[in-house]
């Protein structure tokens, strides 16, 4: 009887750890990249949707067009970003550090992210005390 017993525990144990195996190998982690990162080759990130974050560039957000400018650390490192298929998130304005889902295309020689998703860190971060 306590052979049943343990084999009936290497069984199952044996089931649990393939499972959580099999979870862990088919979970892909998303990687967020910076602005400053992907302006430098932003070739290499046209062919999936891409990650990144960047803050949103004073004046720069246009309603009737849909469109602002995502700045790295480095002022020359912007991108566009198309809004036109989102809506915009509480917490969203100038200034404010941002992330950006969505695919990165050359419009007349301008790299812009039509974006799928933006996310915004919580509003009390940016409230002053």
């Amino acid at each position: 009887m306590a052979t049943t017993r343990f084999r009936r525990l290497v069984v199952v144990s044996l089931g649990l750890v393939a499972l959580i195996s099999l979870m862990l190998i088919s979970v892909d982690p998303e990687v967020q990249y910076t602005v400053d990162e992907v302006m430098e080759s932003p070739e290499d990130f046209t062919s999936d949707e891409i990650h990144l974050r960047g803050t949103v560039l004073e004046g720069s957000v246009d309603d009737e067009l849909k469109i602002f400018i995502l700045s790295g650390n480095d002022e020359s490192a912007q991108l566009f970003v198309d809004i036109s298929s989102v809506a915009l998130p509480d917490g969203f304005g100038e200034g404010y550090m941002i992330a950006v889902k969505g695919d990165l295309v050359n419009v007349d020689g301008k790299w812009t992210i039509s974006a799928n998703s933006i996310q915004t860190g919580c509003p009390s971060k940016y409230t002053a005390e």
